[in-house]
C-alpha cells in the first residue's frame, strides 16, 4: 500500500523546488546530494548519469530519502522515505526527462549541464513513509 500524501504537502511536490536525496553509502553511511525531482502523481523521480555515487547507492540498495523544504518557510516541509521502484535509462525517456527537469527549473527544453558521453538514468521514488510540517 502506497503513503498517502498529506494534504498540506501537495504543493511541494508541485514547486520547482530543490530536493536534497539521501541515498545509503557501501559503508552505511548516508549520502546527501541537492537534485531536481518531478511528482507524476505517485512518485518522485529524480535523474542523474550513470556512474555516479547516488546512481551507484541506488542501484546498490533501494532504499532513499527525499526531503523538500519550502525556500518561503523553512517550517514547511516533507519527508519521502521510500525505495527506488524502478530505473529508466535513455530508451525509456530518462534524456527527455532530463530536458523537462530543465523547463522546469531553467525555462530551458534542453539540459545543458551534460556531457555528450554520459548516459542518463531516471530513478522513480515509491513512498514507504511520508512526513511533512
Amino acid at each position: 500500500m502506497a503513503a498517502e500524501i498529506p494534504e498540506k504537502a501537495l504543493d511541494l511536490l508541485q514547486k520547482p523546488i530543490v530536493c536534497v536525496l539521501i541515498t545509503v553509502m557501501p559503508d552505511g553511511q548516508p549520502q546527501a546530494t541537492p537534485v531536481w525531482f518531478d511528482f507524476d502523481g505517485t512518485h518522485i523521480r529524480v535523474n542523474t548519469a550513470d556512474g555516479r555515487q547516488k546512481a551507484r547507492n541506488m542501484e546498490r540498495n533501494s532504499k532513499v530519502t527525499v526531503s523538500i523544504v519550502d525556500p518561503q518557510n523553512g517550517y514547511h516541509w516533507l519527508e519521502w522515505r521510500g525505495h527506488v521502484a524502478d530505473i529508466k535509462d535513455e530508451s525509456q525517456g530518462a534524456r527527455d526527462h532530463i530536458n523537462s527537469l530543465s523547463k522546469r527549473y531553467l525555462g530551458r527544453d534542453v539540459y545543458e549541464g551534460q556531457s555528450p558521453d554520459e548516459h542518463r538514468q531516471m530513478y522513480v521514488i515509491e513512498a514507504d513513509k511520508i512526513n511533512a510540517s
